[in-house]
């Protein structure tokens, strides 16, 4: 039974569709996501050839989106499984394909779009690194409307909290009873937002990318580490999911990202110092 501390919250009743046909079938927000992240990098793209800030043609443009739709989708997919419920993958091998049962990890997606960084730099026979720093600035805006679609959908809802703004998400384990922190919308703020605010900086008022190839990778990298570890500790631990040392696989997969990018920044800086010895 509701509490009257409870009833004074906003409950959460927002339809995960946008458009919805009939028996549980429509345009749901979350793939409306994907292709307004998709759309906006692609934006961001062509601004950078026009500019000059990037290499890629439009052609070549398409076919990196491409790539990326691929390595996203099945690098998130699979990285879902993988770490967080190998079990279910190993017992039901076709659940891999069930995507409209939803199951996508972020930090499996990182895996998927950097195979299609290497295919794309490849084929277009341009460094691996100039071609990770333009995608990374790109990355923001997909994981801003992703967050916001979780929300949406009242799914990876945050801890218990009695702040002013909290939700009360019928899907939660308490039946929407307990309060809790719209976890979703503080990673959209961390991870989506104030990334693509400082990425977009970084490509448009720094020499970084023509100065220091994989700087801003790293900087990206390591900048998703600390928001999403931040955002973690307001949101509520997958039930499904042990604790490593007392922390969310989100939180422990995030630390190792974090030690992954202030190597590369070391790489980079290391790269750096040497061609400068050189000259």
């Amino acid at each position: 039974m509701d509490t009257p501390e409870a009833n004074s919250y906003w409950t959460h009743d927002l339809s995960p569709f946008l458009i919805e046909f009939g028996d549980g079938f429509g345009i749901r927000y979350y793939g409306l996501a994907y292709v307004l992240g998709f759309v906006v990098g692609l934006w961001l793209l062509s601004r950078y050839f026009k500019k000059g800030i990037s290499p890629l043609k439009p052609e070549q443009q398409m076919d990196l989106f491409f790539a990326l739709m691929i390595g996203v989708m099945a690098g998130g997919r699979l990285g879902y499984f993988l770490f967080y419920t190998p079990e279910e993958l190993v017992r039901d091998p076709l659940s891999l394909f069930k995507v409209w049962k939803g199951g996508m990890a972020s930090h499996g997606g990182f895996l998927g779009v950097a195979a299609a960084i290497w295919y794309t730099a490849r084929k277009t026979q341009q460094p691996f690194w100039k071609i990770a720093d333009i995608v990374c600035t790109l990355a923001p805006a997909g994981i801003l409307f992703g967050r916001i679609a979780n929300f949406i959908n009242g799914e990876l809802w945050g801890k218990p909290g009695s702040i002013a703004w909290a939700v009360l998400f019928p899907d939660s384990p308490d039946g929407g009873t307990i309060p809790r922190h719209p976890s979703q919308l503080y990673e959209a703020a961390l991870e989506g937002l104030l990334l693509l605010i400082y990425t977009q900086w970084r490509v448009w008022k720094t020499p970084c990318l023509k100065e220091r190839p994989g700087q801003l990778t790293g900087e990206f990298l390591l900048g998703y580490a600390i928001a999403r570890i931040i955002g973690e500790q307001f949101r509520e631990p997958d039930s499904y999911v042990s604790l490593t040392l007392g922390m969310s696989r989100g939180t422990t997969l995030s630390l190792v990202l974090f030690v992954f990018a202030i190597l590369i920044l070391l790489l980079i800086k290391r790269q750096k110092t040497g061609k400068t010895e050189n000259s």
